[in-house]
């Protein structure tokens, strides 16, 4: 009896012995998977971007000295992880509030080309309003440029944050960016889904140098519909509007810019003050910064509109 349960004992022991191997060999096995996985989302230098405007640009290391000549570039910069690798920003570059520590290289259509020779940038990361004849001055002397942008589909920002997330190494945090700004932005059209769509306009200029909106074949407009508004604009294109139009389509709410103080010059304005938006008090202010920077904010954008238009659902 004791030789039989001596048997069993050591079956036993071999057993367990065999269970603990397999576990620590499937664990290491795991763990060369979550390595691979690591290595795989990595981006292997050298990378060749190719920008907003056909450009190859190939970058030969990820980049320790960034410069971000757009505040949706910088915008996301931070949302990516790598605000400590920006070493130069515009004036106009605001959020978040860190970046006020980073050095100014000056404005987004007149940047400082000595300040960024000066800061010796391993990238310039700019958008929509970086001018030609700046971008191959500073091309000619060696920098790489980079140029983002999607001036008109909305869809095109994720491609943004995908090629910079890229670029600066942080694939994985791209994507879930994406993911993220996605899923709010669709939250956001389930509860505007089959509700009334009433009649938006959104100023970007007005007076006696003529009107200015978002028409139908701009980002802003997209917006419009997204957060479940009619843009009154939706048939012209190129930003250009007139005062006869607006007053023909009368729009149920206008929106404005909070940060340029300029609702009480609308609202006094000649021929303003008779629209419908104007008399029943639904001319409202936004930060138009969540709106029109193509960058990390851009759901909560959405869904600030959305809350205008349709307060009774977000309540």
């Amino acid at each position: 009896m004791k030789r039989i349960i001596k048997s069993f004992i050591v079956a036993l022991l071999t057993v367990v012995m065999m269970v603990t191997f397999a576990a620590c060999g499937n664990a290491k096995n795991n763990e060369n998977k979550n390595d691979k996985n690591i290595a795989a989302s990595a981006t292997k230098y050298p990378f060749t971007v190719k920008d907003s405007r056909g450009k190859e640009v190939v970058i030969e290391k990820e980049p320790e000295r960034i410069i971000s000549v757009a505040p949706n570039i910088t915008e996301l910069i931070y949302a990516l992880g790598k605000g400590d690798k920006l070493v130069g920003r515009t004036d106009y570059c605001d959020y978040p509030n860190e970046v006020k520590n980073v050095q100014s290289i000056g404005s987004l259509t007149d940047p400082n080309v000595e300040k960024i020779i000066e800061l010796k940038p391993d990238v310039v990361v700019a958008s929509t309003h970086f001018k030609d004849d700046v971008a191959k001055k500073l091309e000619d002397l060696g920098i790489k440029i980079v140029i983002l942008y999607n001036a008109k589909d909305f869809n095109g920002v994720y491609d943004v944050i995908n090629s910079l997330g890229q670029m600066v190494n942080a694939q994985d945090k791209a994507k879930t960016l994406v993911s993220t700004i996605q899923k709010k932005i669709e939250e956001v059209k389930g509860k505007v889904e089959g509700k009334k769509m009433p009649k938006a306009y959104f100023v970007v200029g007005f007076g006696k140098n003529g009107d200015y909106t978002a028409t139908g074949d701009t980002f802003m407009g997209q917006i419009i519909q997204m957060a479940g508004g009619t843009n009154i604009a939706k048939d012209a294109t190129g930003w250009k509007y007139s005062l006869e139009k607006i007053i023909e389509n009368d729009p149920e709410y206008i929106i404005l810019s909070k940060n340029y103080d300029m609702k009480a010059q609308f609202i006094a304005a000649a021929g303003y003050k008779e629209l419908s938006a104007v008399k029943n008090n639904k001319v409202i202010e936004i930060d138009d910064n969540l709106l029109n920077r193509q960058g990390p904010r851009l759901a909560e954008g959405v869904e600030a509109l959305a809350k205008i238009l349709h307060p009774d659902l977000f309540k």
